[in-house]
């Protein structure tokens, strides 16, 4: 048991703050998001034995993740665009930075959040983890269980619709 509990609590701290992020930015909801983010940690906690290897816990992750965000939304018969906006604060500060840049960065980041809270949802979540999950189209696509095509298809999308918005902001 105590191994068990050293592992989870390993993976549990080397991976929070992407998990808790993505739902986030799923949902749009920091109480929602911490409670999501809990029952994910709770079930990992549980099927710790049944996971096969350690390099497939972050995939496991996200997509008990984002099943728990459908699930939540199919209990409740509710839509994500109907959740007030969040600011989310999770600008990275380096000692080396000046105020003027840690302050762009943050404006960008609030721009970028703004534009995927109109996004499908199908969209969003390709987005955020390619972006900031980091993963490859063949990782997205064993996460979401789709084709690696129609990920590049609605990242691509995505994409377009943020440019295409972001710069009638500039202009």
């Amino acid at each position: 048991m105590e191994i068990r509990t050293n592992n989870f609590l390993e993976i549990f701290h080397r991976t929070k703050k992407k998990i808790f992020n993505f739902v986030l930015r799923m949902t749009y909801d920091r109480m929602l998001s911490e409670d999501i983010v809990q029952n994910v940690y709770l079930k990992l906690f549980e099927s710790m034995d049944k996971i096969e290897s350690a390099s497939s816990v972050e995939f496991w992750l996200f997509t008990t993740a984002r099943n728990e965000i459908y699930h939540y939304y199919r209990n409740k018969k509710i839509h994500s665009d109907k959740y007030d906006y969040t600011n989310l604060e999770d600008v990275d500060i380096t000692s080396d930075e000046s105020i003027e840049d840690i302050v762009e960065k943050a404006d960008i980041r609030d721009h970028l959040d703004e534009q995927l809270r109109f996004m499908p949802m199908e969209q969003k979540e390709v987005f955020l983890l390619k972006e900031f999950g980091g993963y490859s189209y063949k990782e997205i696509s064993t996460i979401l269980n789709i084709d690696a095509e129609l990920v590049k298809s609605r990242l691509h999308k995505v994409r377009k619709k943020i440019i295409n918005r972001i710069s009638r902001l500039i202009n």
